[in-house]
């Protein structure tokens, strides 16, 4: 009797034992990106964080092993934002249980030591190869890299940044160096592999699926240049990458497939990467952030109740109505982008003093939100505009005027008033560039109105700090184009706009 309790007391061991090694095999990577501050749900009716909270929740009791990762912007883009400055998403961090990060471009929207002040908060690891904080406020909060342990297999993650020349004001990252994303990417994860000895190498990175510089590489590219790494969380080009598509694999340099992911912006969609520690095989998915959860959301009173706290201050400004829009224009779309860039030409003569500003350009990724039809709100124009950036007029050249517009073109187009009509080529090349119907002459000088992130080389616009400054404002754009819609409301119009496309490729 004895000898067959002992039998089945060692086969519990062994089934025990089985379990616990089948449990071990799997991690579960639950990933999210650019979030942009959405803390409620979008207006199509999508995202929100009390949702995502229930999901992530949910991952963790249906998988032994998770990790959570956010890849980059968890800030800018709605008022949450712009009247609490990170107050309230970083604090999010530690709620949602964020095991590791890395830092997006609108991170630093506020400057160094505004984000340093909340990142020396944030209980989550935080991930760069190639940034470099020495002697800044940043000093200190960042690691290369972390390895986690699974049984006898160890897993190594690593975050890689953005250039951020061109994509973010100078002065907001004054004192730290970058290293090229590719160049760091793989030697850190053939280190990793070789020297350390992990078993898997994974990049969460927030430089693009694909991006508009082509000098600048992306996960792709990346990708296709690797021996090392085994998988990327990716984030920053906004990319809702869907499972079991051609574009969630990349070959690497060997021929191996990769998996690479990214779940678009605002919170829509949670992912999750199923990663078998015995094969290197990941199952990717995604998830829909939708009322689905609501019932689910609701479990968390003390976090709604601290969420109200902020909740009143951005109704506040979302309930002021302020005018009111004929038709709905996508932030992505010409009549928006053209309508701004109008209002900036109408806006400029009394605010500057300058005489004879010929044209607008404007940048369509500084439009954060669509305009609805009907009822316009004070929220509503602070996040479309949500940017510490200035009116600015310059005088340039023609042909820094052309070089600017082959940048634009290069990126399918930007924002530019009704005084300007161009066209292009497939390969990005001027063919026509006209100002109030007259052909652009290089040897000539122009006046025009932007702002100063343009005007500064942003969004790659180099050619724009060969200008001249006629006038730098010292007030926020956005706030000159909220007082342009309450004086069109004074007077009893309407925002509307034409759909016409004043940068064409033809």
């Amino acid at each position: 009797m004895m000898k067959k309790m002992n039998k089945m007391m060692l086969a519990l061991v062994v089934a025990a034992m089985s379990i616990t090694a089948a449990q071990a095999e799997h991690v579960v990577i639950i990933a999210a990106n650019d979030t942009h501050s959405q803390i409620e749900p979008a207006s199509d009716g999508q995202g929100g964080v009390m949702r995502r909270r229930a999901i992530y929740d949910q991952l963790r009791r249906d998988n032994k092993n998770t990790l959570l990762v956010h890849a980059g912007d968890a800030v800018q883009g709605t008022v949450y934002f712009s009247l609490y400055g990170g107050e309230v998403e970083y604090a999010l961090m530690d709620s949602l249980g964020y095991d590791m990060i890395v830092i997006g471009n609108h991170e630093f929207d506020n400057g160094l030591d505004s984000v340093a002040h909340y990142y020396r908060n944030v209980k989550a690891k935080k991930l760069s190869v190639n940034y470099d904080f020495s002697g800044t406020a940043m000093e200190g909060l960042f690691e290369p890299y972390i390895i986690k342990a699974y049984g006898d297999k160890r897993v190594a993650f690593f975050g890689i940044n953005v250039t951020p020349e061109g994509l973010i004001s100078a002065a907001n990252y004054a004192g730290m160096r970058y290293v090229r994303s590719l160049d760091a990417a793989d030697a850190t994860a053939r280190f990793l592999k070789e020297v350390i000895k992990v078993d898997y190498a994974i990049m969460i990175s927030h430089i693009g699926y694909n991006s508009y510089d082509p000098s600048e590489p992306n996960d792709v590219d990346i990708i296709k240049s690797s021996h090392y790494i085994d998988m990327v969380i990716g984030g920053h080009s906004h990319t809702v990458v869907k499972p079991g598509t051609e574009y969630a694999t990349v070959a690497n340099a060997d021929g191996r497939p990769i998996v690479v992911g990214q779940n678009g912006k605002s919170g829509k969609f949670v992912a999750t990467y199923d990663l078998d520690l015995e094969t290197g095989k990941v199952v990717y998915n995604q998830i829909p952030v939708n009322d689905k959860w609501d019932e689910a959301a609701r479990s968390y009173p003390a976090m709604e109740a601290w969420l109200n706290h902020y909740k009143h201050g951005v109704d506040s400004l979302m309930n002021n109505v302020v005018g009111t829009s004929v038709r709905l224009m996508k932030n992505s779309g010409n009549a928006l982008q053209n309508w701004v860039s109008d209002a900036a030409m109408k806006i400029i003569p009394a605010l500057s003093g300058v005489k004879d500003v010929q044209f607008a350009i404007m940048n369509k990724g500084g439009i954060r939100t669509d305009m609805p039809q009907g009822t316009v709100t004070e929220g509503l124009i602070n996040s479309m505009f949500p940017f510490d950036n200035r009116f600015m007029v310059l005088e340039i050249n023609g042909q820094d005027l052309l070089d600017a517009l082959k940048v634009m073109a290069s990126r399918g187009g930007d924002a530019v008033s009704k005084e300007l009509q161009v066209t292009y080529n497939d390969k990005g090349e001027i063919t026509s560039a006209k100002v109030k119907g007259k052909k652009v002459n290089p040897k000539k000088t122009y006046r025009m109105v932007t702002i100063d992130y343009l005007a500064n080389g942003g969004d790659y616009m180099v050619p724009l700090k060969n200008a001249t400054r006629l006038y730098v404002d010292d007030v926020k754009y956005g706030v000159h184009i909220l007082d342009y819609v309450k004086k069109l409301s004074e007077t009893g119009k309407m925002i509307d706009s034409t759909d016409e496309c004043r940068m064409q490729k033809k």
